[in-house]
């Protein structure tokens, strides 16, 4: 293996333009040399020297290393399981798939062809979930009673795109529900039971535009919220324990910063100014900074794996237990009655943990 990952990005809408290709750049040992997608000026004009090409060719490009898919979510499953086959190793935007047994399937052939696989849950290295992070280490709160995760926007008026249209994939859940279920389980593990009901709420909705979800654990409620009509300055994150409540407000600051042109490597990147509080249930009331965001250690993860055969920065079985739960998300809401998560995680070694070769 050579000091650099090759690297094949497969689509330029939103996410490939806006997050991947910057991280990707801005990564030592990432070369970012080819592109699929129809926009080949756009990508030529922002990436330089690059190959612009079809998915297909993309894929069965031999000097392509790491395949990353950044497509509608119906295009996931079968461009990673043909970069799979054809040797390359895969990241996925989220959601990881449609479904969990197609998530199974990609990770049954990444374990057969050896290769890491990873999602992309880039919010693991937002600033409100590393404050979440060293608030539960240094146990200010106590043992914690109840976590509220809210992402809420407004947006009034329905937009002709494959998210809002009806189909498989599509709607504000699958979209946001991905991110706010990896970082419960990444906090909390994975539930007993779940409760969830979905609405569309704006006039000319096609598919989800409001969810309510209730993790259930022995000890603890997670309450995860979504919709396209709440405007204002709402808080993202509560966290409720037998010593007091943790608010954090304000929206992590990468997203902004990348769309607007901002280099990963920028020594402002990543800053967030909104500070957390904790009211304690003395009376107290602290202010604690909010740690810098970075998204950079994904890809410095991603490249780690393949060149050193370190443990993905995301591991597939957490993927799968995401899919999961997501997947119960939406019986649960259709059946309108509370579910038990029938799911155990896999325990087979994967790319770069003790036991693989």
């Amino acid at each position: 293996m050579s000091e650099f990952v090759n690297v094949g990005l497969i689509g330029y809408g939103y996410a490939g333009r806006v997050l991947h290709a910057p991280l990707i750049q801005a990564v030592p040992g990432l070369r970012l040399t080819t592109v699929a997608s129809s926009k080949g000026d756009q990508i030529r004009e922002a990436l330089g020297d690059v190959r612009v090409c079809t998915p297909q060719e993309l894929i069965a490009d031999e000097q392509i290393d790491l395949v990353v898919i950044a497509t509608p979510n119906t295009e996931h499953f079968p461009l990673a399981m043909a970069a799979l086959e054809a040797g390359k190793h895969v990241v996925v935007d989220k959601p990881f798939t449609l479904d969990l047994a197609e998530a199974e399937k990609l990770r049954a052939a990444a374990l057969r062809k050896d290769r890491m696989l990873t999602v992309f849950h880039n919010r693991r290295w937002e600033s409100e979930v590393l404050a979440i992070q060293e608030v539960l280490q240094r146990g200010i709160l106590g043992r914690i009673a109840q976590f509220d995760c809210h992402m809420n926007r407004y947006r009034p008026v329905v937009r002709k795109r494959w998210r809002e249209d009806a189909g498989p994939g599509a709607g504000l859940w699958f979209d946001l529900g991905p991110h706010m279920i990896d970082m419960a389980l990444h906090f909390f593990g994975l539930p007993q039971q779940i409760t969830a009901s979905f609405a569309i709420l704006r006039e000319g909705g096609q598919t989800d535009d409001w969810a309510h979800v209730v993790l259930s654990y022995p000890d603890k409620r997670i309450v995860l919220e979504a919709m396209n009509l709440a405007s204002g300055s709402l808080p993202r994150s509560i966290l409720h324990g037998t010593q007091g409540t943790w608010v954090k407000y304000g929206l992590d600051t990468q997203e902004a910063q990348l769309q607007a042109g901002m280099s990963p490597l920028d020594p402002a990147f990543g800053i967030d100014p909104v500070p957390a509080v904790f009211y304690a249930g003395t009376g107290e009331t602290v202010e604690f900074a909010t740690p810098r965001g970075n998204q950079l250690p994904f890809y410095e993860g991603v490249r780690d794996a393949i060149l050193h055969r370190k443990p993905a920065p995301v591991s597939s079985r957490d993927a799968l237990a995401v899919m999961a739960v997501l997947e119960t998300t939406f019986r649960s809401g259709e059946q309108q009655r509370t579910l038990p998560l029938e799911f155990k995680l896999p325990q087979e070694p994967e790319w770069g943990e003790p036991g693989r070769q």
